[in-house]
């Protein structure tokens, strides 16, 4: 479950740099959405390799 609040909290972080981005074309505020979502696929991996060692432990 802490993994998953990890996940959560970096999602919600990631949002104003989404923000500058759309919004005002910032394109440092780009590169770093790009990082957290890099970072967000990386965290979601390893929460889904949990889950399914922990199910297919039962």
């Amino acid at each position: 479950m802490e993994k998953f609040a990890a996940l959560k909290e970096l999602i919600a972080s990631a949002e104003k740099d989404a923000k500058a981005f759309y919004e005002k074309g910032n394109k440092a505020a780009g590169t770093r959405l790009r990082n957290a979502l890099q970072n967000t696929k990386a965290l979601a991996q390893e929460i889904r390799n949990e889950v399914t060692a922990k199910k297919n432990a039962k």
